[in-house]
């Protein structure tokens, strides 16, 4: 019987907050619950899956439409129903656990938002937090329809005026960078569309583009498009390491 360990523990609690992932994301979420300065290799993510299925706690699936497999914890390790591979939000949900694998590898930790209490407040796809920094992060692999932006952005403005939110991170496609950029633009006053930041991070199929996971230094007011750039781009809080963002262990090393 295989042994589960701690940080396999750590990895099913992720696993169960985003819901379903990627064999890519798996590689920096393991990386990033071990302080490694790498993202474990593929080989290795497939190893630590293939051993988790033996203990029926996470299972797999290939993915007919995408690259790789989807992922999942299973039922006996949730509680839940396992997600709908062939589900309307099923790739949104992946394209998720990307970004937080991502803010994970990069020292921050991430949590699920808080249901939105009204037609007029919205909630985010994550909360990313290291230190006193706070970021709402949200997937838009396809634009909304354009009455939805005005109420989402006056949610965002409240929500960094009275709840402490340091900014608002949109990770998107091509087609819903434009659409936010210039929604944010017509709905925001200045002060607050300095501090809603778009992000080029997928491509049309919704894959993570950089390669390496290393976000900016810091990331500013000015766009970033990574697909033009080499610059590397009940809530359960999930913590990969500790807020220095320091990554004193190799992944060699560990598996």
């Amino acid at each position: 019987m295989a042994l589960v360990t701690a940080r396999d523990e750590e990895m099913i609690e992720w696993l169960r907050v985003v819901r379903a992932t990627d064999m890519e994301s798996i590689r920096f979420a393991l990386a990033a619950f071990a302080d490694a300065t790498q993202p474990v290799s593929l080989r290795r993510a497939q190893q630590w899956v293939v051993r988790m299925m033996g203990t029926e706690l996470v299972d797999r699936a290939r993915l007919t439409l995408q690259d790789g497999s989807a992922v999942w914890a299973t039922q006996k390790a949730t509680g839940r129903r396992p997600p709908n591979l062939l589900g309307q939000t099923f790739r949104h949900e992946v394209a998720v656990a990307s970004a937080s694998a991502r803010y994970l590898f990069n020292g921050w930790s991430w949590a699920r938002d808080r249901k939105a209490s009204s037609y007029h407040d919205h909630q985010a796809d994550g909360i990313a937090t290291r230190g006193d920094e706070t970021e709402l992060v949200e997937v838009e692999l396809t634009p909304k329809v354009i009455e939805r932006y005005a109420p989402i952005c006056n949610s965002h403005s409240w929500r960094m005026t009275h709840e402490g939110i340091s900014r608002v991170i949109y990770l998107c496609t091509p087609d819903a960078t434009r659409m936010v950029r210039r929604e944010a633009d017509r709905n925001l006053i200045r002060d607050d569309r300095s501090r809603v930041i778009t992000i080029t991070a997928f491509d049309k199929r919704g894959a993570w583009i950089d390669e390496s996971g290393w976000f900016p230094t810091e990331w500013t007011s000015a766009e970033v498009d990574l697909s033009d750039s080499h610059e590397l781009l009940e809530t359960h809080v999930i913590r990969a390491r500790s807020v220095d963002g320091q990554r004193p262990v190799s992944a060699n090393r560990l598996f």
